[in-house]
């Protein structure tokens, strides 16, 4: 069944949740950094920038359930797959701060490959500052759009400036087979496709798929080494395009110039060297 864009406007209930050391260490953990700051209890532990995307998880699957009462059967609804990422990081979330999630759909359009559907997710600390928002791209594979597209509010655009593939810095990223299960756990975001081959191949995929938000957030994690190991919190902006999925396991290739402006451009590429982030950025900030 087509998608109504009568969707647009609804709005997730808010998710409340603590954000400790233990998760922080964890997420990092489930990307493989073994930078100190994430890990050594003897000071505070620094929150990795991609580490918001654990508490929007809730929200968005709220939308996700939201589509079945604007036209879509279960089916269809597992046919979406993360598209395009821009988080803005206001204030560092760090351990022991309470935070409320909410998010919003503000725009659906008809593309080739199907429906794309942009949210916004907000998350605000216990005293109502917005410390998080990300603008946030699904596609649904293969569904149609019941009217025309509709849009409430306009993402913000994206840095102009793109990595190509002889860009000034390379290097590898070696993504283990069971890097999806690890990365669930840690994030504690389950999704079955990134586990489940039997619910992968049902929604139509040969393979479970590395999340894209793992993938960006081991992109980051090189950026920063590449840079020499920069403050996490110095990251005020990151966020890509999910142009290719990442079968299991891979040896990744990150590519990043410095394109002025404090912003990083990067691109990753698999194995096959087929762009699997693409227009990828990264605002260290002053």
């Amino acid at each position: 069944m087509p998608l109504k864009p009568s969707i647009v406007g609804y709005e997730s209930p808010p998710f409340e949740y603590s954000v400790d050391s233990r998760w922080l260490m964890a997420y990092a953990a489930g990307i493989g950094d073994p930078a100190a700051c994430y890990h050594d209890s003897l000071q505070p532990i620094a929150t990795h920038p991609v580490f918001p995307v654990c508490v929007e998880w809730d929200a968005i699957l709220a939308v996700l359930d939201a589509t079945r009462a604007h036209g879509l059967s279960a089916e269809e609804t597992a046919r979406s797959v993360h598209a395009e990422h821009d988080l803005q990081i206001f204030r560092p979330l760090t351990s022991g701060m309470r935070v409320t999630t909410r998010a919003r759909v503000v725009g659906v359009m008809q593309r080739r490959p199907g429906v794309f559907l942009v949210m916004q997710i907000d998350t605000l600390n216990a005293a109502g500052e917005l410390c998080c928002r990300t603008w946030q791209g699904n596609l649904f594979r293969d569904v149609a759009l019941d009217g025309e597209a509709r849009h409430i509010t306009e993402a913000p655009a994206w840095p102009a400036h793109v990595a190509s593939a002889d860009a000034a810095a390379s290097a590898p990223i070696e993504i283990p087979l069971q890097a999806a299960h690890v990365y669930t756990e840690c994030s504690r975001i389950w999704n079955p496709i990134h586990t489940d081959r039997a619910y992968a191949q049902a929604a139509g995929l040969p393979e479970i798929i590395l999340h894209g938000t793992a993938t960006l957030a081991y992109a980051v994690s090189g950026l920063l080494r590449q840079a020499g190991g920069i403050a996490p919190t110095r990251i005020r902006r990151l966020g890509g395009r999910f142009s290719g999925m990442v079968w299991l396991p891979d040896r990744l290739r990150l590519v990043s110039t410095a394109a002025g402006d404090g912003v990083m451009a990067f691109s990753v590429f698999n194995s096959d060297g087929r762009e699997v982030i693409s227009r990828g950025f990264c605002d260290v900030g002053a």
